[in-house]
């Protein structure tokens, strides 16, 4: 099924592609500049080839420094999905694969940075040889050069015996160098997965060192470490002939004393303009902070979710879209994302909230869910929003035929889509690209569907009413369940509605087949375009994914099935 695989992955293939080529040109480009260019023939007779190493790196370094930013700003891959250029399914798909793109460029970061901080070592030891007898007679009189007053140096390591740690250390380059260094692996080891799941205050917390990183970027350059020749002093001194006769360096007019500069800083030209747009960032989101917010319900549910609906001036969005949320009361810089689980017809918004860490556990404390009575409306805590942003459930609508799979609170994007596919269908006037909608929800507690259930159920009255009975097929998988809850379920098997959610259609017990319904889906649409669409855990979604590149058909006028996954 290599040929499916290459059908739906072709494109994020492409792009992967196109980001490595462009690492390697840039490498290999710098990496030949300065093992051949003129200016750095003397720095090379020091450093040797490990100057070409530092220096490539560095130019990779600078191009992901530039690119790791634009995946998180949001606001920015808002504006890209609403616009007509990216109106194809293939296109959006790649821009909700952000945060991975974000994650592999941290990688590519990680990669240049390793070699650079390991080339500069070496580049520091061999310049502290080039001050030792030993090092030979060219070496010494470069690395004499800048003793005598109005004389520029070639080599940072002033004498042998200096302490090459505390002298390095004490250099811009140095400095920055170290500081980068320490903010970029807190920001890298910070954000595995085991961090982000349990310690996401953690993770929020030292992602913010990213300014410390990026200041020390700009900066670092200014240290000058690596030193060649001045343009002017090109011109005089003959480096093909002076290099063999340096003794007669002073004395010849062919061979004046060779002078040295560093380069100017570059990174700042590199990341300027992806630094302005995540200011324009925080700029909106500080906007969007001082806007009020006003908490109309509260709705605690046994499960231990809380729901929370909202009211704000002009706050507009889309069925399946996201916004992060911030209680100033349990952190004044914590923002926290939520899917919107209201539809686009309603007279607000809301979300539900599952207690899964500190934050989630304060918020739900102060919104006195923890107790048999509520705040009073005035007592309940001041709430900041920003967004709504685009997600990959948004494009549910743009296709004939959409699975929708969600496990445990995964399914809080699905209550909006459903919701609006109810007011919708209420609608006589609205006209529905959408035919089909295949829905699966698996979960461990039977007490989860408590919310959900309601919302199905005026959706299955809603769709006979109207003569759509066949418009909404859903499978509930109950995949956990007490001793005294299986005898109570074999009890009432026989009654028309579910024991469990009170719906038509029976809870199943077990987890889904998905060999056989995703073969059963394919059988119904043998020349469809089916959009799936996900959001719960990795282990799940890749599972989905592998399914949807084995039963689409290679044949483009088969079946082809579209995997789009939700992720924070």
């Amino acid at each position: 099924k290599m040929g499916c695989w290459i059908f739906n992955e072709s494109l994020s293939v492409v792009l992967l592609l196109v980001w490595l080529g462009l690492n390697l040109y840039l490498f290999i480009d710098t990496f030949h500049w300065y093992e051949k260019d003129d200016a750095y023939l003397y720095t090379r007779i020091m450093l040797g080839s490990t100057l070409a190493w530092a220096r490539a790196s560095a130019t990779c370094l600078n191009f992901n420094c530039m690119l790791i930013l634009l995946p998180v700003s949001r606001n920015l891959i808002s504006f890209i999905r609403r616009t007509s250029v990216c109106c194809r399914g293939s296109l959006r798909r790649q821009l909700d694969k952000n945060l991975t793109f974000h994650k592999i460029v941290a990688y590519g970061i990680a990669v240049n940075a390793i070699i650079h901080i390991v080339a500069h070592l070496v580049n520091i030891e061999r310049y502290h040889i080039s001050q030792s007898e030993e090092a030979g007679g060219l070496q010494n009189k470069l690395s004499g050069i800048g003793k005598a007053p109005n004389e520029s140096y070639l080599n940072p390591i002033r004498n042998y015996e200096a302490n090459t740690t505390t002298q390095m250390l004490t250099t811009i380059a140095g400095i920055t160098g170290v500081l980068i260094t320490v903010a970029f692996i807190l920001i890298l080891t910070s954000s595995t997965e085991i961090i982000r799941r349990s310690f996401y205050e953690v993770f929020w917390y030292t992602h913010h060192l990213f300014v410390v990183f990026f200041v020390g970027l700009i900066i670092h350059g200014m240290g000058q470490l690596i030193r060649g020749q001045t343009p002017q002093s090109l011109l005089l001194h003959n480096v093909t002939y002076c290099k063999d006769h340096y003794s007669e360096w002073e004395k010849s007019a062919q061979c004046p004393l060779p002078l040295f500069s560093g380069n100017e800083p570059v990174a700042w030209k590199w990341v300027l303009g992806p630094m302005v747009v995540y200011i324009c960032e925080r700029i909106v989101r500080i906007w969007r902070f001082q806007q009020k917010v006003i908490i109309t319900k509260v709705v605690t549910h046994s499960s231990g979710v809380l729901e929370l609906h909202m009211k704000k001036r002009g706050f507009k969005m889309e069925p399946g879209q996201y916004i992060f949320l911030q209680c100033p009361s349990v952190s004044q810089l914590e923002w926290h994302p939520f899917t919107l689980t209201s539809a686009p017809e309603e007279e607000f918004f809301s979300v539900h909230i599952r207690v899964a860490g500190d934050w989630t556990g304060a918020l739900f404390k102060a919104c006195g869910a923890e107790g048999s009575v509520f705040q009073e409306p005035w007592k309940l805590p001041r709430l900041a929003v920003d967004g709504p942003f685009g997600a990959a459930t948004t494009d549910v609508f743009n296709y004939r035929v959409s699975v929708c799979i969600a496990a445990g609170i995964g399914v809080t994007p699905f209550a909006s889509i459903l919701k609006s596919i109810w007011f919708k269908c209420c609608n006589p006037n609205t006209e529905l690209m959408l035919e089909k909608v295949y829905f699966y929800w698996t979960c461990r507690d039977p007490s989860a569907f408590e919310w959900f259930a309601e919302l199905l159920f005026l959706l299955e009255i809603q769709m006979v009413e109207k003569g759509k009975s066949h418009f909404l097929s859903y499978h509930i998988f109950l995949t956990g369940w007490e001793e005294s809850q299986a005898t109570h379920i074999a009890l009432h098997d026989d009654e028309k509605m579910d024991v469990i959610t009170g719906l038509r259609q029976k809870t199943f017990y077990g987890r889904p087949n998905w060999d056989t319904e995703f073969r059963q889906i394919a059988g119904n649409h043998p020349s469809s375009s089916i959009g799936v669409f996900f959001c719960g855990p990795k282990a799940l979604s890749k599972i989905l994914q592998k399914r949807c590149n084995l039963y689409s058909s290679a044949d483009p006028r088969g079946v082809q099935f579209h995997y789009n996954k939700e992720s924070f």
